[in-house]
């Protein structure tokens, strides 16, 4: 670009990766095309793919072999798997664990998962939402790359990829059994690369359906449209109307949502989260767990920007999320583990690329070589610290290993007939809700199920049976059977 000032020992110049209409909307002339172009792709060409591809595979083995060692480590993937099932056969998404005839949009407004029930109808198992899960967090990482690439050049753009794919956010989030926000994290991929590439339209596309995956993500749609808004105001004025257009509707789609749409699928007719905000939005709130917040914060900027990328406009994009899950009273929301980062992990990186890019361009010395040596040293920190993380199990025999103490609960479990009715905690859940009717214990009434199975591993209670029998009174449970710490009784 004129007047740029570029580090000479760089092997790339990023203005050399910029296309070349966006370097004429500057001001710059475009250069002559090269006749080599398009002639032949490359190895460095297919590099996102392929690494996408890998880690699909990764992310995969780590779900299924831990769901096969018996570690569900919550009850989401029983209740999304509930109202797969139930979209499979064109019925009401009705989750029986958040409560008999609990319909879940009126917990969470998330129809987009009923984009998986053609699949979950011909493989109808946990699996399918596992490997689905997979697969979209990995086609998340192409669009992150590709982006980095463009602006970084070969080695620095790949360099950004992985530590996207390999980040902390993102392990923990496979690591979580199934949740919604998988679809969430190409939609906020491919939106930013837009974004990055001033493919404005693009942009505010690809960032709408944010309003089907989770109520919250409204505001994160809002926050895509307000950035685009920022970088368009000069060179395209006329994208800035539609920008805040669909800003505005990205804010409105989540009051709505919050306020009319999951009232009207619950039987209480409100939201059931906002008890969770913390002294009802008060100052107080925010400050409780400040250290557990801040920890959270460097963890988000430092090993995976080395801080850089509080240089980027598209930092912003992450405010919405950070905002709810600090404000709640719910410390759950507050901290690393969990799935709650994984929607910040394309906007961190690409805000460290389009930071670094810019840094490249800098005045000063020291900034130009920090920009160019992050993108590695970002890489770096995430293999180091994936030593600590889900995927270092892959390395790990145990980790492919079904124990004979496993085989012996499922062997118990399968004394279930299809189609029963089960109460159960969060141990057996997984391996019924694909062909039973399975309700959280302690919250089955009206229904009395003919069949209860715990995991009572920790002794939480020494008479399974006697608690059982309290739960459903009138009702006289027996035994059926027991294996290691689980054991399933059968109504009288």
């Amino acid at each position: 670009m004129p007047g740029a000032k570029t580090d000479a020992t760089a092997p790339e110049r990023a203005d050399e990766l910029i296309p070349a209409r966006d370097r004429a909307a500057d001001g710059a002339p475009a250069p002559a095309p090269d006749p080599r172009a398009g002639a032949r792709t490359t190895l460095w060409d297919r590099a996102p793919l392929l690494l996408a591809a890998a880690l699909a595979v990764a992310y995969a083995v780590v779900s299924i072999c831990r769901y096969r060692r018996l570690e569900s480590r919550s009850w989401d993937l029983g209740i999304f798997e509930q109202a797969v099932r139930a979209y499979a056969h064109l019925q009401a998404p009705v989750a029986d664990l958040k409560g008999p005839g609990a319909n879940i949009l009126g917990d969470h407004f998330s129809p987009v998962t009923a984009l998986l029930a053609p699949f979950y109808r011909v493989f109808p198992s946990p699996f399918t939402l596992l490997v689905a899960q997979a697969l979209l967090v990995a086609v998340s990482v192409v669009p992150v790359t590709r982006a980095a690439t463009r602006l970084l050049g070969r080695t620095s753009g790949f360099a950004v990829g992985v530590a996207y794919g390999l980040s902390w956010g993102i392990q923990r989030a496979v690591d979580f059994d199934f949740h919604e926000i998988c679809f969430a994290l190409p939609l906020i991929a491919f939106s930013l690369e837009a974004l990055l590439g001033r493919r404005w339209r693009a942009a505010l596309l690809w960032a709408l359906p944010l309003v089907l995956v989770k109520e919250d993500l409204g505001l994160t749609l809002a926050a895509i449209a307000v950035v685009v808004a920022i970088r368009c105001r000069r060179t395209d004025p006329k994208a800035m109307p539609y920008a805040l257009g669909v800003a505005a509707f990205g804010a409105v789609a989540t009051l709505v949502t919050l306020t009319l749409v999951i009232p009207a699928f619950n039987s209480v007719g409100g939201y059931d989260y906002w008890d969770k905000v913390g002294d009802a939005g008060g100052a107080a709130g925010v400050f409780d767990g400040s250290g557990t917040k801040l920890r959270t914060l460097l963890w988000l900027l430092l090993p995976t920007t080395g801080l850089l990328a509080l240089r980027s406009p598209l930092l912003l994009i992450a405010l919405p999320t950070l905002g709810w899950r600090f404000v709640s009273a719910d410390d759950h929301y507050w901290g690393t583990d969990w799935h709650y980062s994984a929607v910040l992990m394309p906007v961190i990186l690409l805000a460290l690329a389009d930071a670094a890019a810019s840094a490249r361009r800098s005045g000063r010395p020291w900034l130009r070589r920090y920009a160019e040596r992050l993108p590695a040293f970002a890489a770096v920190a995430a293999l180091a610290l994936t030593t600590s993380l889900p995927l270092a199990g892959l390395t790990e025999s145990a980790t492919y290993e079904k124990s004979k103490q496993v085989t012996a609960v499922e062997r118990m479990l399968d004394r279930v007939p299809a189609g029963a009715t089960v109460e159960a905690n969060i141990g057996p859940i997984s391996r019924l809700t694909s062909r039973a009717r399975v309700f959280w214990t302690g919250a089955a009434r009206p229904v009395v199920p003919a069949y209860v199975a715990l995991d009572v591993r920790d002794g939480w209670t020494k008479d399974p049976v006697g608690y059982a029998n309290k739960l459903h009174p009138g009702a006289r449970y027996v035994l059926e059977d027991t294996a290691y710490g689980y054991v399933l009784l059968r109504r009288d």
